[in-house]
């Protein structure tokens, strides 16, 4: 007699003699009954393929624990997922949906930056980014406009959101600030106000060329953060103790003093 029907097998007698077991324990051990556990997890797993069947394969453990809990039948979370696992069932959780307030500009756009953010003459290449500041009447958001040749903040707009009318106003008070080139750069993140049909419209209207990164590059994020104006990292000025300034924006950085 052979154990299973596997090619090459060994027969009984030669496993029990190399495994120290006789073969009358062997064949009481093959032809004892389950124990009442491994019974229980065997209409357990049933009951899980059950729920997990009706739920079209979306539940959990966690959904599948408490749809057997509304049947009468208890069980813990672990044993539950336990023999999930053993079951190989695994939930299909559809992505929840992420609405946008802005609407896309049509086209991808291009990295016209490349990681260089050095100019040969002021006017020609510029970058943005948003930050926020704690204040006393909340949170204050401050897109800015920088000049990579000379590092200057050249046009700067403060609100309390972050919306696209933000950042168009930053670019609007660069150009009155500083003489651009035409077909400059404007490098930004790949942030939905960034990319908005209205900002796009705006870049257009003063003649200036869009270019953006690649998603999840964190050097860029970096270098654009950098040159964020003295106040914002200023460790004599606790900014949570001030209001939020109200100033007009001149193109340079405000004073929060």
């Amino acid at each position: 007699m052979r154990l299973g029907t596997a090619e090459c097998a060994y027969s009984v007698e030669f496993m029990c003699e190399r495994l120290g077991v006789s073969k009358s324990g062997y064949y009481e051990w093959r032809n004892r009954p389950n124990s009442a556990t491994v019974q229980r997890r065997e209409e357990l797993k049933l009951l899980i393929k059950k729920a997990f069947d009706m739920s079209d394969s979306t539940y959990g453990y966690r959904r599948i624990h408490a749809q057997l809990a509304r049947w009468g039948h208890t069980a813990g979370l672990e044993l539950i997922r336990m023999l999930m696992r053993e079951l190989g069932l695994v939930p299909c959780q559809p992505k929840p949906k992420r609405w946008s307030l802005t609407k896309a500009a049509a086209g991808a756009v291009p990295d016209l930056v490349g990681r260089n953010f050095t100019a040969d003459a002021p006017g020609e290449k510029l970058v943005g980014d948003i930050t926020y500041i704690k204040t006393g009447e909340g949170w204050l958001y401050l897109a800015t406009v920088i000049d990579c040749c000379t590092k200057e903040v050249i046009g700067y707009a403060m609100d309390d959101h972050y919306q696209t009318p933000l950042i168009s106003q930053a670019i609007c008070n660069a150009t009155r600030n500083r003489k651009l080139a035409d077909g400059a750069i404007f490098h930004s993140d790949r942030g939905s106000n960034y990319m908005s049909a209205e900002f796009a419209a705006t870049l257009k209207r003063f003649r200036l060329r869009r270019s953006s990164g690649r998603t999840g590059v964190c050097f860029e994020v970096s270098r654009r953060r950098e040159f964020h104006p003295p106040p914002l990292s200023e460790p004599c000025v606790n900014l949570a103790t001030h209001t939020a300034p109200i100033v007009e924006p001149v193109g340079n950085a405000p004073c929060f003093q």
